[in-house]
């Protein structure tokens, strides 16, 4: 079974939501993101996002958006993200999550891209900018070699593309908690509870929250609502304050571990 499918079945009989970790692959080097996602799995992660640094991630604020400029200028490509996950492979069993535009992705090849990430350890497959639509009218985009395919929905989401969407979800489903992009926020959207009971009300899958979340009292009010919990800009904001020191991987395990303790303690 697929690691993302074997984590959300064992925690849906824990009674207790999915820790989810964004980091985008690079940042600072590639050795240092091989050394954070082991890192952070000891701090209580249940699923790693790996971002693929692209030059123009228009769904990112700032934060993400300096971490694929640093990554991109320390040589991280496709290809060095594919051989990340080779090395997070050799110690960990972590549900690992590609974030990606369709530009690189494309480029690399994606039917070579299935084929290789599939092949180098990873689970699932979110492209932000490929509307499940246009993805029914390419062939060539909808054969994932195993790979879950992960789809966002957005707040503003119609009923009918609603229905669309969860209907060819995979895995899990990013419900993205507000509009506009990626980056930390002081408080949460108050529509969330209804949000997620309306997606989970048309599919199994499980529904996990992001986009704001970046402290252990917001962990734990979305903990309570949906199946996982996704904190990305928060830890990237850290990776980028700290920088490439020895004790970079500790320093973020230690900033996640009380938001991971806090997710786990809420049973559903």
């Amino acid at each position: 079974m697929n690691r993302i499918d074997s984590l959300f079945a064992r925690l849906k009989t824990e009674g207790r939501a999915a820790m989810i970790a964004y980091i985008t692959g690079g940042d600072p080097t590639l050795q240092a993101s091989g050394k954070i996602a082991v890192a952070l799995e000891q701090a209580g992660v249940d699923i790693l996002e790996l971002g693929v640094p692209f030059s123009d991630p228009l769904a990112d604020g700032a934060t993400i958006q300096a971490a694929a400029s640093r990554a991109l200028a320390a040589g991280a490509s496709v290809a060095g993200i594919l051989d990340l996950i080779r090395e997070i492979r050799k110690s960990s069993e972590i549900p690992i999550v590609l974030f990606a535009y369709l530009n690189p992705v494309y480029t690399y090849g994606f039917s070579k891209f299935q084929a290789d990430a599939a092949a180098a350890g990873a689970d699932g497959l979110l492209l932000l900018d490929l509307p499940p639509t246009e993805a029914a009218q390419n062939a060539e985009l909808t054969s994932l070699s195993g790979l879950r395919t992960i789809r966002l929905i957005a707040p503003t989401t119609p009923a009918d593309r609603l229905k669309e969407i969860t209907n060819v979800a995979e895995g899990f489903i990013y419900y993205v908690s507000r509009e506009g992009v990626t980056g930390e926020q002081s408080s949460l959207s108050t529509d969330i509870a209804e949000r997620v009971a309306a997606i989970g009300s048309l599919t199994n899958v499980p529904v996990a929250v992001g986009f704001g979340i970046s402290n252990p009292d917001q962990a734990a009010t979305v903990a309570a609502l949906a199946d996982g919990v996704v904190v990305g800009s928060a830890i990237v904001r850290k990776i980028g304050e700290i920088g490439d020191t020895p004790d970079l991987a500790q320093k973020i395990a230690d900033f996640v571990r009380p938001i991971a303790e806090s997710v786990h303690g809420v049973k559903r």
